[in-house]
């Protein structure tokens, strides 16, 4: 039995399997990543899928499906049956693409899923999730629960993929599993020659400033970073994100549904740091491949598995955020996000990251010094299905394990499964600024309850 972040729920593995690819003709070969790949350097991350008890089948049948189907994804996935391995030349990250199989877990929980705590990640997700090894590319872990639900943690590796990328897997899937094959236009794009370095590389000199080496002396210590947030889980419901958009918007200029959440944070950001310091920052994290502009680059983006992700940031006094109406500060937003000529943006980086490979880098504004950061994912504009003939998940959530020592807030928003137009967010966040969003009168940020996500049995208390 094992017991998962030493906590009440237990896991026992019942089985564990590798799974390769059933296309024997595929070859064996190596998978060199690209710069932009080896920028956030090897992290394990994970989609986590909760999912009620099926109104038709069972668990059974749930491992079933999987036993059945993953060989057929792994045909197009290829590289996630493979292992990363470190060039003993260079000491980066690659991917031996030799069939080595992708880990399928089969495990038990002992507690019904209406038991946990949504609230926090640390007293559901976190508890569930089992480790895998450093090498392995994907690990898929499915765990039933005394209620008749389940859980799916699609467990990879951040050298592999990026968000987009992840999503696109666990609905390559879904297709697959439900119809018995996939679209050519849904299939994945494993190329990644499309991101390669000028020579000699050229890129501006903010870039150096943009990032910090990840080394103690340029780092906030580890006390301050573990216990400067906390971790929580919230709801936010069509309805509210609508009436944010209609505030933020003005005629001419309608504020998309990230940018008017978006606004209302960085006030609220603005408002907890108060005279405590002049400035204040957001960031964004932007997928390359709906930015990107030159023909060739747009049709090397369609359905790239690899990551093409950069960091948007705006700095701006506290009192000028406050006094700003909602359209101005989301304003503000879109020019972030806007701005950047990302063709060459990302080329810069490209070229960037061929002079730094040695080293480990990261951004300079999720340190912790300087100006507060708050930093939101929106992985809701990202397509994503979850039902593989099972129903959709009551919840899907990135997840990831990371050592390193940020002291900035960060925030992931992911589109409830279904499409009801609702939102599902994790944030760490100070205490302060999560303490301001929960006694805000507009309750924009719900907590999570098993009650919401429609987990609660009809007999439970």
């Amino acid at each position: 039995m094992v017991s998962v972040n030493g906590g009440e729920v237990h896991v026992r593995v019942v089985s564990q399997r590798l799974v390769k690819a059933s296309d024997e003709s595929m070859e064996p070969h190596v998978l060199a990543v690209s710069n932009l790949d080896l920028f956030p350097q090897t992290m394990q991350v994970a989609m986590f899928c909760i999912y009620p008890k099926p109104s038709t089948g069972d668990f059974h049948d749930v491992v079933a499906a999987f036993v059945a189907g993953l060989p057929s994804l792994l045909n197009h996935f290829f590289p996630m049956a493979g292992r990363i391995v470190a060039n003993p030349l260079s000491g980066l990250p690659e991917i031996h693409c030799s069939n080595q199989g992708a880990e399928l877990v089969v495990g038990e929980a002992d507690v019904a899923l209406s038991s946990l705590d949504y609230g926090t990640v640390d007293a559901s997700i976190a508890r569930i999730m089992l480790p895998y090894a450093g090498d392995v590319a994907l690990s898929v872990q499915v765990v039933s629960f005394s209620c008749g639900g389940f859980t799916v943690a699609w467990g990879t590796n951040h050298v592999v993929t990026d968000g987009n990328a992840l999503s696109l897997l666990v609905t390559a899937w879904s297709d697959l599993a439900r119809s018995g094959a996939l679209d050519a236009g849904a299939r994945p794009n494993h190329d990644r020659s499309v991101f390669r370095p000028r020579a000699p590389p050229s890129y501006s000199a903010s870039l150096d400033k943009a990032f910090t080496p990840m080394e103690d002396e340029h780092m906030v210590n580890v006390l301050t970073s573990d216990h400067s947030f906390v971790v929580r889980l919230y709801y936010i419901e069509a309805s509210d994100i609508a009436l944010l958009r209609e505030a933020a918007s003005r005629d001419g200029a309608p504020a998309t549904r990230v940018q008017a959440v978006s606004a209302y944070l960085w006030k609220a950001l603005a408002t907890v740091v108060g005279a405590r310091d002049a400035r204040c920052r957001m960031g964004w994290w932007v997928d390359g491949r709906r930015h990107l502009t030159a023909p060739e680059l747009r049709a090397a983006m369609h359905n790239y598995v690899g990551n093409v992700t950069t960091l948007a940031i705006r700095e701006a006094s506290v009192e000028e955020i406050r006094s700003k109406q909602l359209p101005e500060v989301a304003s503000m937003a879109r020019q972030a996000i806007t701005a950047p000529a990302y063709d060459e943006h990302f080329q810069e980086l490209v070229d960037w990251v061929e002079d730094h490979k040695a080293g480990r880098y990261v951004e300079t504004a999720t340190v912790g010094l300087g100006s507060p950061t708050v930093t939101v994912s929106a992985f809701s504009s990202f397509p994503l299905d979850t039902n593989f003939g099972f129903g959709h998940a009551a919840m899907v959530m990135p997840a990831s394990v990371s050592s390193v020592r940020l002291c900035s807030g960060f925030v992931q928003i992911v589109a409830r499964p279904g499409g009801d137009g609702s939102w599902l967010a994790s944030a760490s966040l100070w205490p302060r600024l999560a303490a301001a969003l929960d006694s805000d009168e507009q309750r924009v940020f719900k907590p999570v309850t098993a009650e919401l996500l429609g987990l609660k049995e009809a007999n439970a208390p």
